[in-house]
């Protein structure tokens, strides 16, 4: 049965990259605000700077609006990295001859999204690569109706050979041509 039911787990935002910007977001941001507080009310809230000494219009006005988008956006990061955004697997049943692909979304109706192929509607496994300043490399469930389903998560893209190789292998279990998009 091992042999006939294939999961890929899939990471969704809880990744160290998120970690790392919600952290550094978060501790500049507040850094912001306290240093526009300080000009505006001339005290200092900062241990290692002075920003009393700053004009508050327009050096702290600035500090104190850079300081809330940064924390807003930090928040919003935290809060994805709690909810695990883009989470799930991706199942390839041969006995029920389905593939699943399985993520979670934001809180509401359409927190589980789930979407359901029948083996027979899937032509074949579809490799996309595109290099440049921005590389993608992805593998595509391609169906009969010309729709191409992504299966890989968004991520550092991995190495040619590390993306050949799964999508090769995933082609052989479902028994599927490989196709190159």
């Amino acid at each position: 049965m091992q042999k006939e039911i294939r999961q890929d787990k899939i990471i969704g935002s809880r990744r160290f990259s998120n970690y790392f910007w919600a952290i550094f977001l978060c501790s500049g941001g507040v850094s912001f605000l306290l240093a526009g507080i300080s000009s505006y009310f001339k005290t200092n809230l900062l241990p290692f700077a002075n920003p009393a000494e700053l004009a508050f219009i327009p050096q702290g006005l600035v500090m104190i609006f850079y300081g809330t988008l940064s924390v807003s956006l930090s928040i919003y990061i935290f809060i994805t990295l709690f909810w695990d955004i883009g989470s799930g697997y991706n199942e390839y049943n041969k006995i029920e001859n389905l593939v699943k692909i399985v993520r979670k979304g934001f809180p509401g109706k359409n927190r589980e999204i789930l979407l359901t192929y029948p083996l027979a509607n899937i032509r074949a496994i579809g490799i996309k690569i595109s290099e440049g300043l921005n590389p993608k490399r992805s593998i595509y469930l391609c169906l009969n109706d010309e729709r191409k389903i992504p299966l890989t998560p968004v991520q550092q893209p991995n190495t040619i050979s590390d993306l050949e190789e799964e999508a090769a292998d995933l082609a052989k279990f479902l028994d599927l041509k490989l196709e190159n998009l």
